[in-house]
Order: structure tokens, then sequence, then C-alpha cells
């Protein structure tokens, strides 16, 4: 059984930083994509940043040139670096993985759970 565990939100100030962070961990054969999305109440979810297996990245235009995302394959880890944080960021953020299983060879996308980030004015 594959899971993916986040963690690093918090509550912080319009301005600061913060640092996500998100483990796969079970059966795996290998990782492709990795990523990280958002749902803020009432809207739908939708993706932040994105980091292929060879380190091809994408962002959203509401969050380049502030957030990083990065990934540790030796470590199945993947990262998001906030900074410069809006209030307009406030959302729980979601861990997303496309991995292949061990056994079935297929590949399968998986989702933690979740970690709340929630930003003062």
């Amino acid at each position: 059984q594959v899971q993916l565990v986040e963690s690093g939100g918090g509550l912080v100030q319009a301005g600061g930083s913060l640092r996500l962070s998100c483990v796969a961990s079970g059966s795996m054969f290998s990782i492709d994509t990795m990523g990280w999305y958002r749902q803020a109440p009432g809207n739908q979810r939708e993706l932040v940043a994105s980091i292929t297996s060879g380190g091809k990245t994408t962002y959203a235009e509401s969050v380049k040139g502030r957030f990083t995302v990065s990934r540790d394959n030796t470590k199945n880890m993947v990262y998001l670096q906030m900074n410069s944080l809006e209030p307009e960021d406030t959302a729980v953020y979601y861990c997303n993985a496309k991995i292949q299983g061990a056994y079935s060879g297929t590949y399968v996308y998986y989702w933690g759970q979740g970690t709340q980030v929630a930003v003062s004015s």
C-alpha cells in the first residue's frame, strides 16, 4: 500500500515563508511526477507546482517567483518552499504523486491527506 504524508503547514503572517514536505512510502517501483495542489473553501482543487522525475517544473501563474518545488529521489520526497506568502495562498495543500506499483507495474495517482496553510494579513 502506497502512502503520501505531508508536513509543514501552519499559520504565518503575510510576507512570511513556509516549507511543505511530502514523503512517499510503500511498495513502489518508481515515482514519476510529484506535485502540490491546493484547495481553498468554496474553490476547486488547483495545481500549485509539479516536478518530473527528471526535474522539469511547472508552476501556477499565481505562485511563480514565490514558490519553489523540489524533490529528493533518494528519499522519495517532494518539497514546496513558499515565500512571500499572501492571504490568497490560504488553503489545504495536498501532495500528489504518479507512482508505478512494485507488483502491478501500472501507474496510479496518489494523494496525501492534506496540510492546512493559513496566511494572515
